[in-house]
């Protein structure tokens, strides 16, 4: 576990179990990022018990229990698979926070990059914390319908 001060207080990083699967899941179906045209994407998306038991995932957990945002790490090959912030906590630290501990945990794993398809608008973030732009991943309908970036994060 990880406790770390932001602007809002004392966070812990954690790894998600089980009984964190509907809020995961409420956290990502929500999300004001994937409003509008992104919408589609997240429609009846579901963090299931099974994922969290067999990935990497770790939730930036409030003081008082709350999950502010969570991330899921792959590490064959290596990618970030998810990354959510709740919109209550945005511009708080907590994304960069989790970064930190997605970072630590490649490293520990023997990783020296991470790959990240990005949500189109959340693209200025990943760079902000030192991921490349390496390329698009073309828009795969009916899955995804837009193009998205592919980011590099050096973490060796």
């Amino acid at each position: 576990m990880t406790a770390q001060t932001t602007p809002g207080g004392s966070v812990r990083i954690r790894r998600a179990t089980a009984r964190d699967a509907k809020r995961l899941t409420r956290l990502v179906r929500t999300s004001r990022a994937y409003e509008g045209p992104y919408a589609p994407m997240v429609e009846g998306y579901r963090v299931g018990p099974d994922y969290l038991e067999h990935h990497e995932v770790y939730a930036a957990e409030s003081p008082d229990g709350g999950v502010l945002g969570f991330y899921s790490l792959v590490l064959d090959p290596p990618e970030l698979d998810l990354m959510f912030v709740s919109d209550a906590a945005q511009g708080r630290g907590i994304g960069r926070l989790l970064i930190g501990h997605l970072t630590e945990r490649a490293r520990a794993a023997g990783l020296t990059e991470v790959r990240i398809v990005s949500h189109p608008p959340s693209e200025g973030f990943y760079r902000s914390v030192g991921a490349e732009v390496v390329g698009t991943v073309p828009a795969n309908p009916p899955a995804v319908y837009w193009d998205r970036p592919e980011l590099v994060l050096a973490v060796g």
